[in-house]
């Protein structure tokens, strides 16, 4: 499951979804910046932090998930020549607001940057942003080991992150993250707590349970 599968998907694709990006949002200046970021690199600090007032911050109807200021600095980035783009991703990152830390996570899976830019996923899953969080367990999310990947999806429900925005979610889940979401439904349970639906959902499938046979005792007897 993701919220945004019409333009993220794998290496081989993603000159074609970075022009689906720009051609979603059809902006001259975009065009000309792009340009400037492939010839002067460390021209992309300057168009990365003009992208939300130029761009504007309104969603893209012809790229679902995708606000414009995202899907520009997405664009930007992607036009770095590939020995600058991680160190620029890194510092983007880093000294950005959430807004753009938020781009810089949705880009990376368009972007030739293998497993270096783990850290920043790390780093949006120990904040209590909650779209940081969930931007960060797009299809990158794919290079993160899976006992950080289980901690992060627990994460997401206990911050009311939906589930759907979680990548090859049924893909990667195991008998494991079953355990902790019955942990920590019988936490919330005995709480007086609900557990989000999405996440009981989850854990029958992991189970085979479709009844709710899997609840807690104390909500199936509520």
């Amino acid at each position: 499951m993701t919220s945004e599968p019409s333009i993220q998907g794998t290496q081989g694709t993603q000159g074609t979804q970075t022009d689906a990006l720009l051609d979603a949002l059809d902006q001259e200046w975009l065009a000309v910046a792009r340009e400037g970021v492939a010839a002067k690199p460390e021209s992309v600090t300057r168009h990365f932090a003009s992208a939300g007032r130029r761009a504007g911050r309104a969603p893209l109807a012809d790229a679902p998930g995708w606000t414009a200021d995202e899907a520009a600095r997405a664009v930007l980035l992607a036009a770095l020549p590939p020995d600058a783009v991680a160190g620029q991703v890194a510092d983007l990152y880093r000294y950005g607001d959430a807004d753009e830390k938020r781009a810089v996570l949705k880009a990376l899976p368009l972007l030739p940057v293998g497993a270096e830019a783990v850290p920043l996923l790390h780093d949006a899953i120990r904040t209590n942003d909650t779209r940081l969080v969930a931007a960060a367990l797009g299809p990158y999310a794919r290079h993160l080991d899976q006992t950080m990947w289980r901690q992060a999806v627990l994460k997401c429900v206990f911050m009311g992150v939906p589930l759907a925005a979680v990548d090859r979610l049924d893909e990667r889940a195991d008998a494991e993250l079953a355990g902790m979401l019955a942990a920590f439904a019988e936490e919330r349970a005995a709480a007086g707590r609900h557990t989000p639906d999405d996440a009981t959902a989850l854990l029958g499938r992991l189970t085979n349970d479709k009844s709710g046979e899997n609840r807690p005792a104390s909500e199936k007897e509520a």
